[in-house]
């Protein structure tokens, strides 16, 4: 694996942005350390080169687009509902920046943070310190995510501690499209998802409780298909979502061992996600609205999908779930990657 910085630009509070290209085996992987993005992921297919992740070519792009291109997320993942959890008898309140809840760690959260890089031989470590109470969680965090590459695996491996209990849920927020970036629509995508089940959404998109066997609905990818179909169902909860946009379940304790999740099929291309988590988030891009990309891509509604690896959304107000708590003294650990084989 070899490594080489660049700059990148300047963020609005006059702080540089730098990129890292990880290259190996003929793939290279850029990464900024403006919310730890993932901007391009370049495999040398038989027809050329192809760039299969969505992403920005300005940092004013990624602070005012939205969507969360490619970025790290935290403190928390997903959706906390009504913005607020309570945790050793406390109750704490968070950011309501999606509705009446809190979505991917808050405002102005992990995602939007300048990443201090270092480059080691095994790979490049980003840390992120965040302050007791920031965006409303408990305890001084220091987080650390390793990306590297090699054998046409991605991995990324997150680590952090805290001097007091807090919610904690890193991921990736990385959109694919196997055709291309630039290539269009993901409906023809196969997929396919180690899940039984997924935990059952309300209409603002918050679980129930619940879980629902996907047997015999939309959400049954035990096998590989087509995602197409599944999105013009009436089934209640793609209706919800207006697509997927929901956690398939993987294992129902927080931790297992790092096991194949997911895999993606397309124009050629066939990634596998492998992860540690107990949960992966399946979006496929329905809130993509049309913003301006790379090289002057148009990223319309589902041209891109995420797969991201979690514990389950808003486990800190749902005892049933796997508990997303790092104890204070505690060290998480978690790791997930993305296989190429073309």
């Amino acid at each position: 694996m070899n490594i080489e910085k660049r700059y990148f630009g300047k963020t609005k509070t006059n702080e540089d942005v730098d990129a890292y290209v990880l290259s190996d085996g003929g793939i290279s992987v850029e990464i900024l350390t403006l919310g730890g993005v993932v901007r391009t992921i370049i495999l040398p297919t038989p027809d050329g080169d192809r760039d299969i992740c969505l992403g920005f070519d300005e940092v004013a792009d990624y602070e005012t687009k939205g969507g969360y291109l490619g970025t790290l997320i935290g403190r928390y993942s997903n959706r906390i509902g009504n913005a607020a959890f309570s945790l050793d008898g406390k109750t704490y309140e968070l950011d309501k920046n999606d509705g009446q809840h809190c979505l991917h760690g808050g405002f102005q959260a992990f995602d939007q943070k300048v990443w201090k890089a270092t480059v080691k031989p095994d790979g490049l470590y980003l840390e992120l310190h965040s302050s007791d109470m920031e965006n409303g969680y408990p305890g001084n965090l220091d987080v650390e995510v390793k990306y590297s590459l090699k054998d046409r695996e991605l991995e990324i491996e997150y680590k952090a501690t805290s001097d007091a209990d807090t919610p904690l849920n890193l991921t990736n927020h990385c959109y694919f499209n196997l055709g291309g970036h630039a290539s269009g629509g993901i409906e023809n995508h196969k997929i396919q998802i180690f899940a039984d089940s997924i935990t059952s959404i309300d209409e603002t998109l918050i679980p129930t409780g619940k879980q629902l066997a996907v047997e015999g609905t939309p959400f049954d990818f035990k096998e590989p298909k087509e995602i197409g179909p599944g999105l013009k169902s009436t089934h209640p909860q793609i209706e919800f979502g207006g697509g997927y946009d929901h956690n398939f379940v993987l294992s129902q304790s927080p931790y297992r061992e790092l096991t194949p999740a997911a895999v993606l099929e397309c124009c050629g291309v066939k990634m596998t996600c492998l992860t540690t988590k107990p949960g992966i988030q399946f979006y496929s891009g329905n809130f993509l609205s049309g913003d301006s990309g790379k090289e002057n891509a148009i990223y319309n509604k589902r041209t891109g999908l995420c797969l991201e690896t979690q514990y389950w959304p808003d486990s800190v107000n749902k005892s049933e779930f796997p508990c997303s708590i790092l104890k204070k003294g505690e060290t998480y650990h978690h790791t997930t990657v993305y296989k190429f084989d073309y």
